[in-house]
């Protein structure tokens, strides 16, 4: 939680510092306008990423794959396309980075890779409780409840 506070108060500062610099370089209009492109030339790349991750949740869908890595790459296509939406360069660039198939998968790769190691390795922690006595491994069987005052029927 606080790497995010310091992030809504960092980006900001670096931000205006950024458009500053960049609107004394080449004026105010041509940086207001250099905004303006990324985010329309980032909507339109939203857009056709999007169409491309959701078709191929439907192709992982109908093979019975569960499509864990596609979920995932449109949450982070999500996040960019509101990244190139707030005005700024930097802010711009990470929203493009995120735009990018081959780094956006990689990212959400990582990303499930550690959910996937941080789920095991919570499966063999000892504070967990009983069911780490049978280590994972379910026995099959059946039961049923005999009262003592009748005499058992099944004697082998």
């Amino acid at each position: 939680m606080p790497y995010i506070l310091l992030c809504f108060i960092l980006v900001p500062i670096i931000e205006i510092y950024v458009l500053v610099s960049v609107g004394t370089e080449i004026g105010a209009f041509n940086t207001i306008l250099a905004v303006i492109i990324t985010a329309v030339i980032g909507t339109v790349l939203l857009r056709q990423q999007g169409v491309q991750t959701l078709a191929k949740v439907q192709r992982s869908m109908q093979r019975g794959i569960p499509p864990a890595v596609e979920l995932l790459e449109g949450a982070l296509l999500l996040i960019g396309g509101v990244l190139l939406l707030t005005p700024g360069f930097i802010t711009d660039l990470l929203g493009f980075s995120f735009l990018i198939p081959q780094s956006r998968h990689f990212l959400a790769a990582r990303v499930l890779k550690n959910v996937v190691l941080t789920a095991h390795s919570d499966r063999s922690n000892p504070v967990r409780g009983p069911q780490d006595k049978t280590r994972g491994h379910i026995i099959e069987g059946e039961y049923r409840q005999e009262q003592e005052d009748e005499p058992s029927q099944d004697k082998d």
